[in-house]
């Protein structure tokens, strides 16, 4: 952050590297200054030099791994009182928001210089995609025929890790922008200039803006938080993906005609509708968030008309005009004047008209009798149509393959209803709920004494009866008149803004065949299932602890094979959705057995699924870090199990993830295309893929074994492992932070068991140790190999280069255990205060991580991590040198804070640390 560029010295990058990487350092080296001049001109000369003294020390210790360096560093924050700490903090917080925006130009920099040298396409882009499919195969109508039953869909989630605020995002945006026009080139010496003096003042702007919430974010907080993601990439880059694709397939088509694909992939969210453990979300807040989805599209949609009504000034007098295209301009009541023979602008204002009312309608606003509002999509997507086909029919169809054809499909893509909405519960809420309600029309009844069978066949009775549970003059319990209400919000909902506002409703926690029956039963109440077995929702399970997973196949056989359950499936088009959730089944077992255990459960879901003739679609709850099924989304969906993507994938975005990949409308589109790819490739592209054997499958599950035993020794057998976790971490001041409306717990206990899997995966994240992203892999490996002496490392080392699924689980792990820093965990564990079990359970931590280190470089057969992902070696080498200070300064203040000091400096600063180790760490949680 030095005032000098040439003395903001990044990390060497290998020589190879360099010369296609010195751009990023540049823009490194640009922003430090800026932010080390607006450090300097509004805190003083002496608070700069301590951060650039502190800085230059995190260098040379991160560089040279020199004692003195640690040392010096160590000693030097440990004399900085709390108003200094917080300044530091910020500088080095603001630091890795910036450099995340430097890599983030960087990668749509190279990505353009690939496109330009036209190099061969890239794993994850639709020409690669495409390309493989048709190599194994396939042809142009056969990848059409695929995307016509093809779902993609990557569905939003609010969580306690998301650090960042709208403010310093949209700023950011504004800088990324700014970069993106100096490194196009061409700029005279007066434009650059000006470019440079706007990045200054962004920066200035962002230095006094709060990297911290001041007040706790409600749900339609993150309601709002998740709404701005259409506007910076959602709305405007789908379309174009679409547009990219169809392009693309039409061009391999011999007579040219025009491939057109249906809207496949489209976003939902559980935002304003997971329940499950959180009190906040209610049937207001529900509707609430419904009302919010639609005004933000119709919003969208009203704008997109206006820039269209701008684009299409064609006269009558110069253009054919078709009948259907006069009664859309003559219905849109007085004219203007000035465009009395401009049909295509009467036609759009009028339908823009019809939009507004549409709006003020579902907000209910007063609507003008002068323009009558939609009654849903269908309608307005068909007055879209009656333009294009206009366009087409006068010979200028080149017209419509511009701005409008992003409109026709932004409205078919988004509706009226924006994204769907996927409504979750606890199945201990609906168990309850199903009781109270049996209460009120049999007193003398016990349905929670029942035992499975008795509830399955109660269950399956009610589903096939036309009678009502709900008495109207009855005491229902609280919590049961909260489920009423919210699934009759839904009902209404759906009514008011089509059957795609809400199609989901998930069972967290789901155990038996009774829980699926308990939310069908539910449902039926609310008038989404009728007692002839047709359901308006899908019934999704989600399976989520180790013991959950692999019980999966036995409920699910047992469900499906109950006609009452089997109609409710029919009636969704034979599609039964299947959520894993990959953060409970890693906080329970470890990451090798979660990742085994999924995987085992998704082979024998796919054989299931054949032999009652139900295609499976699988929903993955992935998280950000590995510790919660984080990765390259390409490699994880390419590393599924033969079958278990068939076109159908779901997978979760959650916390600073989202904000990661589509903050930048760019980027937004790349991993919008990532998904399709993957997915594409991974149902159609089969030849060459590595079956494992018996041998292989024997193998991982002795492996997993090894692995949980030492995990669940360490986390869940160590005496006292709680209280160290909760003394070595900041589990306790992240519940300070305002970045969540969900509670960390699910009970108000000390227990890990009922701890969230995030909170729990952040806190280690924070800390450096990451140790749900590895803990157990070394002592599994070692105790496997000396137990396989005749197979030994050459086996895993054949079985690495061959096998996508262990590929990828070793990869995750190495690039987990690079980011781990013991030195730096260390400081965290001094915080325990009792020292020998400070040192029991640290010494077992540092001897694991060892371990993995190990077993990692022997399977992969590198050198040192990451040896074959030079890109996140980049980024490491990049930002590390200046989080490792915050660390350091978190301890400090842990320490104090602990102590009893009650300067508020000193939280703020903890939380700040917060703020800028999960910038810098970028998936934390």
């Amino acid at each position: 952050m030095s005032t000098d560029p040439s003395a903001h010295d990044p990390i060497e990058l290998p020589q190879a590297a360099a010369g296609k990487d010195q751009p990023l350092n540049d823009d490194i080296r640009l922003l430090g200054t800026l932010l080390g001049d607006t450090v300097r001109s509004q805190e003083g000369a002496e608070v700069f030099d301590l951060i650039e003294q502190i800085r230059q020390t995190a260098v040379r210790f991160y560089r040279e791994d020199d004692d003195s360096a640690r040392d010096e560093l160590s000693s030097l924050l440990a004399t900085v009182d709390p108003a200094q700490a917080v300044e530091v903090v910020r500088a080095f917080s603001y630091f890795s928001h910036l450099a995340n925006m430097a890599e983030d130009a960087h990668h749509i920099r190279r990505s353009r210089a690939h496109q330009i040298n036209k190099s061969p396409p890239r794993p994850g882009s639709l020409s690669r995609a495409i390309a493989r499919a048709m190599a194994a195969g396939n042809t142009v109508d056969d990848l059409a025929e695929f995307f016509e039953t093809a779902f993609v869909s990557p569905v939003l989630t609010a969580h306690p890790t998301e650090v960042r605020r709208r403010s310093t995002m949209r700023r950011e945006i504004q800088m990324a922008d700014l970069l993106d026009r100096l490194d196009r080139g061409g700029l005279i010496e007066d434009e650059e200039r000006e470019i440079h003096a706007k990045l200054a003042r962004a920066v200035l702007g962002l230095w006094h803006t709060n990297l911290l919430r001041q007040n706790k974010l409600t749900v339609t907080d993150e309601v709002n938080n998740g709404l701005s993601y259409y506007d910076y990439t959602f709305f405007q880059q789908l379309p174009r993906l679409y547009a990219e694709l169809e392009d693309r397939l039409t061009a391999l088509k011999p007579d040219g005609a025009a491939v057109s694909v249906p809207s496949f992939l489209r976003i939902g969210s559980w935002i304003g509708g997971d329940r499950d453990g959180n009190p906040f979300v209610t049937s207001d807040v529900l509707a609430t968030t419904l009302r919010m989805h639609a005004d933000k599209a119709l919003g969208l949609h009203i704008a997109s008309l206006e820039r269209l009504e701008g684009e299409l000034s064609l006269s009558a007098l110069l253009i054919g005009v078709t009948p259907e295209l006069e009664a859309l301009a003559a219905r849109a009541g007085e004219r203007d004047i000035h465009r009395a023979v401009e049909p295509y602008r009467q036609a759009i204002a009028g339908m823009r008209k019809r939009l507004v009312a549409t709006r003020r309608l579902i907000a209910g606003k007063r609507v003008s009798p002068s323009a009558e509002p939609y009654e849903g999509a269908a309608a307005y997507r068909k007055d879209l149509d009656t333009i294009r086909h206009a366009l087409v029919q006068s010979g200028a169809g080149a017209l419509a393959e511009g701005r409008l054809r992003h409109v026709i499909r932004a409205a078919d893509c988004f509706g009226f209803h924006l994204a769907s909405l996927d409504m979750r519960q606890n199945s201990s809420v609906h168990e309850t709920t199903i009781a109270d309600l049996f209460k009120a029309i049999e007193p003398d009844g016990d349905y929670l004494a029942l035992d499975e069978d008795a509830r399955v066949e109660k269950l399956s009775a009610e589903l096939a009866s036309a009678r009502p549970l709900t008495r109207g003059n009855y005491a229902y319990a609280e919590d049961t008149e909260r489920e009423r209400a919210i699934l009759a919000t839904a009902q209404q909902a759906r009514r008011k803004l089509g059957d795609r506002a809400i199609t989901t409703s998930i069972i967290s926690n789901a155990e038996s065949v009774s829980d699926l029956l308990e939310l069908a039963v539910l449902l039926k109440e609310a008038g989404l299932v009728t007692a002839e077995g047709e359901s308006a929702l899908d019934i999704v399970p989600l399976f989520e602890t180790i013991e959950d997973l692999r019980n999966c196949i036995g409920i699910m056989d047992r469900a499906l094979s109950l006609p009452a359950y089997r109609r409710l499936v029919d009636s969704r088009g034979g599609v039964q959705e299947i959520m894993l959730g990959y953060s409970d089944s890693n906080k329970d077992g470890g990451y090798l057995t979660s990742g085994w255990e999924l995987y085992k459960a998704e082979v024998n879901l796919i054989e299931l699924f054949k032999k009652h003739g139900v295609r499976l679609r699988l929903f993955h709850g992935r998280g950000g870090t590995v510790g919660r099924g984080g990765g390259p989304s390409f490699e994880a969906i390419l590393a599924q199990p033969t079958g278990a993507v068939n076109g159908q994938f779901r997978m979760t975005e959650q916390g600073e993830i989202i904000s990661s990949k589509y903050t930048n409308a760019t980027l937004g589109l790349r991993n919008l295309e990532i998904q399709v790819a993957a997915t594409l490739e991974a149902s159609l592209v089969s030849d060459g893929q590595y079956e494992p054997t018996g041998e292989d499958l024997a193998s991982l599950d002795d492996l997993s074994g090894r692995a949980f035993k030492a995990y669940r020794a360490l986390v869940y057998e160590t005496p006292r492992f709680a209280e160290y976790f909760w003394q070595a971490t900041v589990i306790n001041e992240i519940a300070t932070l305002n970045i969540g409306s969900r509670p960390a717990s699910r009970k108000a206990m000390g227990r890990v068991e009922d701890l969230r899997a995030i909170p729990w995966v952040f806190s280690w994240s924070q800390s450096r140790v990451m140790l749900p992203g590895w803990y157990g892999f070394g002592t599994a490996v070692s105790e496997w190999v000396e137990a396989n002496p005749n197979l030994g490392f050459a086996y895993l080392r054949e079985l690495y280069e061959k096998w996508p699924f262990f590929t990828t689980q070793v990869s995750n792990i190495d690039m987990v255990l690079a980011k781990t820093n013991i030195p730096i965990a260390s400081r965290y564990a001094d915080l325990v205060e009792d020292k020998e079990l400070r040192n029991t359970i640290f010494e077992k931590i540092k001897a694991e991580h060892r371990r993995s280190i190990d077993a990692v470089l022997e399977i992969t057969g590198n050198e040192t991590l990451l040896a074959g992902n030079p890109l996140l070696t980049r980024s490491i080498n990049n930002r590390f040198p200046y989080l490792d200070p915050l660390n350091h300064l978190q301890v400090e203040l842990l320490r104090k804070s602990r102590a009893g000091d009650e300067d508020p400096k000193v939280l703020r600063g903890i939380q700040l640390t917060i703020n800028g180790i999960a910038a810098g760490l970028r998936n934390s949680g």
